[in-house]
């Protein structure tokens, strides 16, 4: 008989534990559901960029308009961040212009949103609403005793913001105000859609832009890019009177690396020297694919004794570094710009080094001088 009571028990403690366990289970779930959905809701948001932006009188037309069209001295276009309210634009006439404002928490009036979708919020009395009540009174604060707020809804049909309307008087709005209320929260959609487009039209020409300078095979700047860098530095240079140098670079032998193991292979190098030669560069120097298995790195206020050295530098980090199949060098010609003489001539300087370094065994570094017929600078291979 004992047994069979303490059977009962044990019974009776595991059906508890049940039930506990399925309400902790479910609050539980809700909790996780409600958090993200705000996570949504807030990331929705963010891909409007309307969050402390500038101000814009399309947005405060439609604050003035919606003042106007609810008799309402107060009207405002509030977007909802996380725990705040923030206020894109807001109109004040009379006894509100200049006076803060105590708001509820957004969560606190989307919940009440989502309790009645697609209708206009309104709090008839805030002195007798259990949210406004006891809302904490900043000093000098406005006090309010109507408010309506018409739910701004995404196209997913997250609640970003609301556009409303105060009071100082407690008083309903008229079915006509309500409607228009609903009409101008839409309109403000529509600035945030076209937002949004203008957003996404903006990150696809800079990406554009920034394909369109860089080099697909190594993820350099590409020719074009090298082309609009050399015009800025050499302007600067004019302008300043800062040095200006340039190296010009090629990779020894690297026709005959092609033939022995592949164009893939040989794709492969040119990306792994790339990389080689980005590393070795200056915060301020800038490197360039320049065509085929040829580069160029532009040295900004560097004049020729420090090109030199910048170029030996690479010489040496490139013939010491370890590639597919094997080993690579490289030849480099190196110029001092002579502002008189432009930039043009500072690339045909480097370029006639570049070929006296390969003339004179590849693995070189050599000083291009236009007119020079004999190869000069550093050659230590």
């Amino acid at each position: 008989m004992q047994n069979e009571e303490t059977l009962g028990k044990v019974k009776d403690v595991n059906e508890i534990l049940d039930v506990r366990h399925g309400a902790l289970s479910a609050h539980l779930a809700d909790r996780i559901l409600r958090e993200e959905e705000e996570a949504a809701r807030l990331h929705a948001l963010e891909s409007y960029e309307i969050l402390d932006s500038a101000t814009e009188k399309s947005y405060d037309d439609i604050a003035r308009l919606a003042a106007y069209v609810c008799a309402a001295p107060v009207a405002l276009i509030s977007f909802y961040g996380s725990g705040k309210q923030w206020l894109k634009s807001r109109y004040d006439s009379s006894y509100f212009v200049n006076k803060a404002l105590a708001l509820p928490q957004p969560a606190q009036l989307t919940q009440r949103m989502q309790n009645q979708p697609g209708k206009l919020l309104q709090v008839t009395d805030t002195a007798l609403d259990d949210i406004f009540a006891t809302l904490p009174q900043p000093a000098g604060a406005a006090k309010f005793r109507f408010y309506a707020a018409m739910p701004i809804y995404s196209p997913a049909g997250d609640i970003l913001g609301a556009l409303t309307v105060l009071d100082k008087r407690a008083r309903t709005l008229a079915p006509e105000q309500c409607q228009a209320m609903e009409t101008l929260a839409r309109q403000i959609m529509e600035l945030l859609e076209m937002r949004r487009t203008l957003i996404g039209l903006s990150d696809a020409n800079a990406k554009l832009g920034q394909q369109n300078i860089t080099d697909a095979l190594t993820g350099i700047p590409n020719r074009r890019a090298y082309d609009q860098k050399l015009t800025e530095e050499f302007s600067r240079a004019k302008r300043t009177g800062a040095p200006l140098s340039l190296l010009l670079i090629d990779i020894d032998n690297f026709k005959s690396y092609n033939d022995n193991f592949g164009h893939p292979a040989g794709d492969t190098a040119l990306q792994s020297v790339a990389r080689v030669l980005m590393s070795s560069l200056r915060p301020y120097d800038f490197l360039a694919r320049y065509g085929g298995e040829e580069f160029v790195i532009i040295l900004p206020s560097t004049d020729l004794t420090d090109a030199i050295v910048v170029a030996e530098r690479v010489r040496n980090l490139v013939a010491s570094s370890e590639f597919p199949h094997r080993k690579f060098t490289i030849s480099i010609g190196v110029a001092r710009l002579d502002v008189d003489a432009g930039a043009r001539a500072l690339v045909q300087a480097a370029d006639v080094g570049l070929y006296r370094a390969k003339a004179a065994g590849r693995n070189k570094v050599v000083v291009g001088k236009l007119n020079d017929s004999s190869p000069s600078g550093s050659a230590t291979p």
